[in-house]
């Protein structure tokens, strides 16, 4: 099963509270991981997520899955915030790339979870292999993705395994139901 489908499974989960008889426990909660990948080393840290603007903001433009990996598509999410503002590690981790991709600075996070989260355009305050902690500044967004002004935050499990990034942003909740 792959994992954008059990993300949107578990974000698909009833949210109200669970039906248990008189007198009976409530249920467990589960914490369920992403698993890692191959493609990179395991970096230390906390592999949970934050938004990168420092707040929840809006979503410009959401991630759309291409029908085949050679198609075109949305490989991420734009969040609106202003060029020049700070730009934060959402989640602990090592940083893969920070420089310039073809005309965009762009810098790339490998996570504990086997996530590699990639921001842009970010001018990099951070060097490749450096560690970053959960909201430690990685750059000031840059000119060049959105008219107005905004973040593209991708995030994918190998070369072209995209997924959606709001899924890491938002926490799901999972509950085990009685039989």
């Amino acid at each position: 099963m792959s994992l954008r489908l059990v993300l949107a499974l578990l974000l698909a989960a009833p949210t109200g509270p669970a039906m248990v008889p008189d007198g009976g426990a409530p249920p467990a909660t589960v914490t369920v991981s992403p698993p890692t990948s191959r493609w990179s080393a395991a970096p230390r840290g906390d592999p949970r997520y934050g938004w990168p603007t420092g707040t929840q903001v809006d979503v410009l433009r959401p991630f759309e899955q291409p029908p085949v990996p050679w198609g075109s598509g949305h490989r991420g999410v734009d969040l609106a915030l202003g060029v020049g503002a700070p730009v934060f590690a959402a989640a602990a981790g090592t940083v893969a790339f920070a420089g310039t991709v073809v005309d965009r600075p762009v810098v790339s996070i490998d996570h504990a979870d086997g996530i590699r989260t990639t921001y842009e355009p970010v001018i990099p305050a951070v060097a490749a292999g450096a560690h970053v902690e959960r909201g430690q500044v990685i750059g000031a967004l840059g000119r060049g993705h959105c008219e107005a002004g905004c973040l593209h935050l991708g995030a994918r499990t190998g070369p072209r395994s995209y997924l959606d990034p709001m899924l890491l942003l938002h926490e799901p909740v999972v509950r085990l139901y009685p039989w």
